[in-house]
């Protein structure tokens, strides 16, 4: 048995895209929502069986990594954010990088020695990691408008993965995959399916128009704070705003706050453009909480634990 696991985001999605374009193979997608990292915890894996995994945290998942190794099982580890102590095994293969300036997809287009450049540009403008993205399309002769579908293609994406759970979403990651799995180009894929993109790019400028009348909870010279209502709207924006934010002042740390259905607070912070770390040192302080360097998060703080998380906010990036 194949096993294809992989976030929810453009990263994820666009990462798997280009390997199975590379090397095809009939396999069962395991995905969720942006913020459900823990996917290995849904499947079990045993001899004989292939396990790829795409743009979730090794740290979060080594419990079920060393288990599935333990049952003879094969894997295939690619991913960005904190790996904690990676097991010697002749049957796991990793390629991790956490530079800031790194996504999923750009290692895979690594990987496949920039076989599927496009579906990597794409991803990476997704994560906000603008400049690395033109980098690489800087080699590609784009004109300024298709940089920017890409760009626009990649937030979309992005913003589709988030929300509370698969209803608030438009699409579930794993039907978005298949719709685009078989383009070779992204420009291929938005010509044979325009109306996707055009919902996503509908629901995706809605929601920000509703989040950019918000003021902040708290700000300073160095932070700022915004909570979100409890709407679903405001739950598909999370991350997504915490990227424009970062873009509007990439001097200044950003937190964006929303509400999860037990009352606790799910937290998205983004490191200040200008000096991309941290932030996933300050999330993992946090139980539930992790990241990268550049965007981190808390899946659950206690709502009595919210003022002792802005202080820390604070004297983290002043």
């Amino acid at each position: 048995m194949h096993f294809d696991v992989f976030n929810g985001d453009a990263d994820g999605i666009c990462a798997l895209i280009q390997l199975r374009l590379a090397h095809p193979q009939t396999a069962k997608l395991i995905t969720g929502i942006k913020r459900d990292i823990q996917l290995l915890d849904r499947f079990t894996a045993s001899s004989g069986d292939y396990i790829t995994v795409l743009d979730i945290s090794l740290q979060k998942n080594s419990i079920r990594v060393n288990e599935f190794l333990s049952h003879g099982a094969h894997i295939f580890y690619v991913d960005h954010h904190q790996h904690g102590d990676i097991p010697n095994h002749p049957h796991l293969k990793t390629l991790i990088n956490t530079d800031s300036a790194i996504c999923t997809s750009l290692l895979i287009n690594q990987h496949l020695h920039g076989k599927y450049p496009l579906w990597a540009i794409t991803a990476a403008f997704g994560d906000n990691l603008n400049h690395s993205a033109e980098q690489l399309a800087a080699c590609l002769n784009l004109t300024s408008s298709e940089l920017e579908t890409l760009k626009n293609l990649g937030i979309y994406i992005n913003y589709n993965g988030y929300g509370s759970s698969i209803a608030d979403l438009h699409f579930s990651p794993d039907k978005l995959y298949l719709e685009m799995a078989n383009f070779q180009s992204p420009f291929d894929f938005i010509n044979e399916n325009h109306h996707i993109f055009a919902e996503l790019q509908h629901g995706y400028q809605e929601d920000m128009t509703n989040a950019q009348h918000l003021k902040p909870e708290y700000h300073s010279d160095a932070v700022a704070v915004y909570i979100l209502p409890d709407t679903i709207w405001a739950r598909r924006v999370n991350g997504v705003f915490g990227n424009f934010l970062a873009n509007l002042n990439p001097s200044k740390a950003h937190a964006v706050i929303s509400y999860n259905k037990d009352n606790s607070y799910q937290i998205g912070v983004r490191a200040p453009l200008s000096n991309k770390t941290g932030a996933d040192e300050l999330c993992s302080a946090f139980p539930s909480g992790g990241g990268r360097k550049a965007a981190a998060g808390i899946n659950r703080l206690p709502s009595d634990q919210l003022d002792t998380f802005i202080q820390k906010f604070e004297e983290f990036y002043s």
